[in-house]
């Protein structure tokens, strides 16, 4: 039996980098985005692994999770993902807790992979060689123009065949802006492109079904988070009222959670930089693999390729505007989503390397 490889002192760091334009959903509007990154060390290796989320959550890494992990077989990631689990027991999984034991999590696996040199994906073990992705963005702040030249290059650019945009804009009190949006996002992307709507949980519930009917007219085949993704009985009302699927689940930070959501939508969201990392992820396809339902990863589409590759009942990988453009800044060895799918088979581990240098300007921890 192989020797233990202990597990070192994690480093973590956080940056804030400004977004290239304003931007909103139905809920919310931000000017810049921060990513937290954890380094993990054990013999030769090190594993890097990041979420979104506030740059006060490195410090949560440092001092709870930390002396969790420390000195545990990097070979033993689940051991090491129950330890981060109790470590947090009073502080609470949710949030930034869920955020930073994602974070080492992901860490975790590259670090194993990297000591096996192997790629990630062939740990894990493929059940694909290509993994779809769909283009998304949208906000609710772009004019036409905007929104018509973020679409044409996904659809007509890089030949991404699905799309999504925001609506809901204003707690969904523009409802005949969002239907306008939407039909100008149809024209641009043709007939044949499908068509993702994500109201970010904006609507009521009537209104929601009222929207998603004249949405159908324009073939709009996903309606995300149509209500608050808190409201299970109104999710699930929507999706039985209308012919769109109705999706959620990006919120969610642990297993239980996403045993709640899976009787109120049609296919399920699960975010690796938030559940828990790829030991979470896993499990949520699983239970929803159980229950009938495809699973879709949310944001952060490279630390989720490989992990996607390696589920029978994926529908796709989002490929978020704004971790798109960061991951590409961040890491040598991003993936290219052009004619609709990514790879993840290049080199060892997730096969992504931290520009340290080149991000130091962006900083904040």
């Amino acid at each position: 039996m192989k020797d233990a490889v202990p597990i070192e002192r994690p480093v973590v760091s956080a940056y804030t980098v400004p977004a290239d334009a304003p931007e909103a959903d139905g809920t919310f509007a931000w000017e810049a985005t921060t990513i937290v990154v954890a380094e993990v060390s054990a013999g030769d290796a090190t594993g890097t692994g990041w979420t979104y989320a506030p740059a006060a959550t490195a410090a949560l890494v440092d001092e709870q999770l930390t002396p969790a992990v420390l000195g545990l077989d990097a070979l033993d990631i689940p051991a090491a993902h129950m330890a981060m689990t109790k470590a947090v027991r009073d502080t609470g999984r949710s949030g930034a807790a869920g955020c930073a034991i994602s974070a080492l999590d992901i860490a975790l696996w590259d670090l194993k992979a990297r000591l096996l040199e192997l790629p990630l994906v062939r740990l894990l073990g493929a059940v694909r060689d290509e993994v779809p992705v769909y283009g998304s963005g949208g906000f609710t702040t772009y004019h036409d123009t905007h929104l018509a030249a973020q679409l044409n290059g996904w659809v007509h650019g890089q030949h991404i065949p699905r799309v999504k945009i925001k609506i809901g804009e204003a707690w969904g009190r523009a409802a005949a802006r969002d239907v306008s949006r939407v039909r100008t996002a149809r024209d641009v992307i043709g007939p044949q492109a499908e068509l993702y709507v994500d109201a970010n949980g904006a609507y009521t519930r009537k209104q929601a079904v009222r929207v998603g009917n004249v949405l159908a007219e324009q073939g709009v085949g996903w309606f995300e988070e149509p209500v608050s993704s808190d409201d299970l009985c109104g999710l699930a009302q929507v999706r039985d009222a209308l012919v769109c699927d109705v999706v959620a689940g990006e919120h969610g930070y642990d297993l239980p959670y996403f045993a709640r959501m899976i009787r109120s939508v049609d296919c399920l969201q699960v975010d690796a930089t938030r559940c828990g990392g790829l030991t979470e992820w896993l499990r949520a396809a699983a239970l929803a693999q159980a229950h009938g339902l495809e699973v879709s990863a949310h944001c952060a589409p490279h630390a989720h390729a490989a992990v996607a590759a390696c589920v029978p009942n994926l529908r796709h990988v989002e490929w978020y505007h704004d971790h798109v453009r960061i991951e590409s800044m961040f890491f040598d060895g991003a993936l290219d989503p052009t004619g609709g799918t990514i790879r993840p088979d290049g080199g060892v581990g997730h096969g992504l390397e931290l520009r340290t240098d080149e991000v130091e300007e962006f900083r904040v921890l």
